[in-house]
């Protein structure tokens, strides 16, 4: 399976030459439905887990209905697997040690204090898994069905990315702001068309928009943190299409379809939500922030 983006409608670069080193790489994930295996990078599939590793548990007190006792019971909720990025597949990665896969897991709860789902990160090697965890733990409680994504394989690509507008300096957004993009004013048009690639993806800028922006520190070393992952709600707009891959361009003229959110994960009502890691040390805790 192979997706491909299109190419900008015009160089940015050549309009700004100030952006050129702003440039930054993102990988789309591109998820698609499928039938992923353990060995397979994946959004919603099951993961390489060795069968010794205890299974992570959200503490959160969670209450919900067991059919089989017929009762309601409450108490901590095994966390639902979401992706798994196999470095090979993923190159923008930077694991520790010898470590080649990343693991992703969530609680499918909008817990407070941030009211977003509460996630946990694992890295492994996935030569030392010699004993694959067969049946993983059933995540009892959901809040939204919105946050059991749907099965998916992948077809990574990577693109070019450039901030935000709100995190270029004043004088170059009023540049923009002049500009004549040729289709729409030159903000929006940089918005949409030229910075930030939609859908899920590693690596890249942040989608700022609910929020200024806000530099995210390492609760460790104080280094500024950066980009490991974004879980998006959809992969384009009805409305813009330039970032339709050109494999997907029929079935997305297609309305009902589906193709633009196939992990059916909707975030926060149709955010984003984006983890950072340390650049210091991926074994410093991460962070996530909705936008």
């Amino acid at each position: 399976m192979r997706r491909t983006t299109p190419p900008r409608p015009i160089d940015v670069t050549a309009a700004f030459p100030q952006l050129a080193p702003l440039a930054r790489p993102a990988i789309r994930l591109h998820p698609r439905p499928g039938s992923p295996t353990p060995l397979d990078s994946s959004v919603g599939g099951p993961l390489l887990w060795p069968a010794d590793e205890p299974w992570p548990y959200c503490d959160e007190l969670h209450e919900w209905y067991d059919g089989e006792l017929d009762e309601w019971r409450e108490g901590p909720n095994a966390m639902l697997p979401v992706a798994q990025l196999y470095v090979r597949d993923v190159p923008l990665l930077r694991p520790p040690g010898q470590a080649d896969l990343l693991q992703l897991l969530w609680c499918p709860f909008e817990h407070e204090p941030d009211y977003k789902p509460p996630t946990e990160l694992f890295w492994r090697s996935a030569a030392e898994v010699t004993h694959l965890l067969a049946v993983p733990p059933v995540t009892a409680a959901v809040e939204y069905d919105e946050y059991v994504p749907e099965a998916c394989v992948l077809a990574p690509e990577e693109v070019i990315e450039f901030p935000h507008s709100l995190q270029l300096d004043k004088e170059l957004q009023q540049q923009l702001e002049d500009w004549n993009g040729g289709q729409e004013t030159g903000a929006a048009f940089y918005k949409h068309e030229l910075s930030l690639a939609p859908g899920w993806k590693a690596g890249g800028w942040t989608p700022w928009g609910l929020t200024d922006p806000v530099v995210r520190n390492c609760a460790v070393c104080d280094a500024e943190m950066a980009p490991l992952l974004t879980i998006a709600s959809k992969e384009w707009h009805s409305r813009r299409r330039s970032w339709v891959p050109y494999e997907d361009r029929d079935i997305a003229a297609v309305a009902g379809s589906g193709v633009e959110n196939s992990p059916g994960v909707q975030i926060s009502g149709g955010n984003h939500l984006q983890l950072y890691v340390c650049p210091e040390s991926p074994e410093h805790p991460h962070t996530s922030l909705i936008q």
